[in-house]
């Protein structure tokens, strides 16, 4: 079959691409800029354009859906426009195509109120609750793809949960960039116990919901490592990986969230577009645990992570050395 993933061009796209690949199938990309990924064919153009996206679904028979709008602070408009309209445009071309899979890569932050998640099932997503137009947006996003569910066109959502790995621009290099500048606290010292998903294992985790579709369809589901520490020893690890001290200095939780929105109100009058050195729903997450029960996911896609959280630092070690 051919299959179309949307965002290949990110880390998680290009590694999703690349399983795919090792399985035999044929794989088209969209997105704006090449993937790079070589034995994929590539259509350039942006998710919320109506005749790239009808051109890309043609002849494919499944989608993977990972582009959007990814940070910290920005234009709610820009988000509804790409994560919202653009996952509406996709849905629309792919069932007009004949188009009969589609994985929706989601993300935790739909379901998520601010508060501390342990042990916690997937949960339905919320948009009047999520924390910033981010998770506001694909929260939107994930309903309406899985309110398109039939026997006929069938969706999933996948939300891994913050993926990392070498090459990756939203989190790791963000991490030791910021350490090494000194601008990389500790909230609360550390202690709040996160899950995490290294990109190989995010990646055979979609890949292998496309195959397990007859049990997947309908679902939201979380996928994780299922190997939860605490950040300040996520953080350690990433920093020492990139050859730089970890941070070593705290800052109180709550006094880092009401920095956060402080900041982000500050962000979007100037019209600044780089992404701010603290907002309120990253103060949460680095203040609160958040860690998933993988046992239904798990069983619902015959799927294993392979790569533990201490080989992923290994092999991020190697790749910065």
């Amino acid at each position: 079959m051919t299959v179309l993933v949307t965002g290949a061009s990110g880390m998680l796209g290009r590694a999703v691409v690349g399983h795919l690949l090792a399985a035999g199938e044929e794989v088209r990309c969209l997105q704006r800029r090449p993937s790079g990924v070589s034995g994929a064919q590539d259509v350039l153009g942006s998710i919320t354009d109506p005749g790239v996206v009808a051109t890309a679904v043609q002849d494919c028979r499944a989608v993977i859906h990972l582009a959007a709008k990814v940070s910290f602070t920005g234009a709610p408009a820009e988000f509804d426009s790409i994560n919202i309209d653009g996952t509406r445009i996709l849905l629309d071309a792919a069932r007009s195509a004949g188009v009969t899979d589609v994985v929706h890569v989601s993300s935790p932050s739909v379901a998520h109120d601010g508060s501390s998640l342990v042990g916690a099932p997937a949960g339905p997503a919320d948009p009047a609750h999520a924390r910033g137009d981010y998770a506001r947006t694909k929260a939107e996003a994930e309903l309406l793809a899985l309110a398109r569910s039939t026997a006929s066109f069938r969706v999933a959502a996948i939300r891994p949960h913050i993926v990392w790995g070498p090459g990756d621009t939203q989190l790791v290099e963000r991490v030791i960039e910021r350490a090494r500048h000194g601008r990389l606290p500790l909230l609360d010292g550390g202690t709040a116990l996160i899950d995490t998903t290294y990109v190989d294992n995010a990646a055979s985790a979609i890949v292998a919901c496309l195959r397990r579709m007859d049990a997947a369809q309908g679902q939201a589901l979380v996928v994780t490592n299922g190997e939860p520490r605490p950040i300040a020893e996520l953080l350690a690890g990433i920093c020492r990986a990139g050859g730089v001290e970890p941070p070593a200095w705290s800052v109180p939780g709550a006094l880092a969230r009401g920095a956060g929105s402080v900041i982000e109100r500050a962000w979007l009058r100037l019209g600044r577009t780089d992404e701010p050195p603290m907002t309120r729903f990253l103060a949460e997450q680095l203040s609160t645990a958040h860690w998933f029960d993988q046992r239904h996911t798990r069983a619902v896609l015959d799927w294993r992570p392979s790569v533990s959280v201490d080989e992923g630092l290994e092999r991020l070690a190697a790749y910065y050395r």
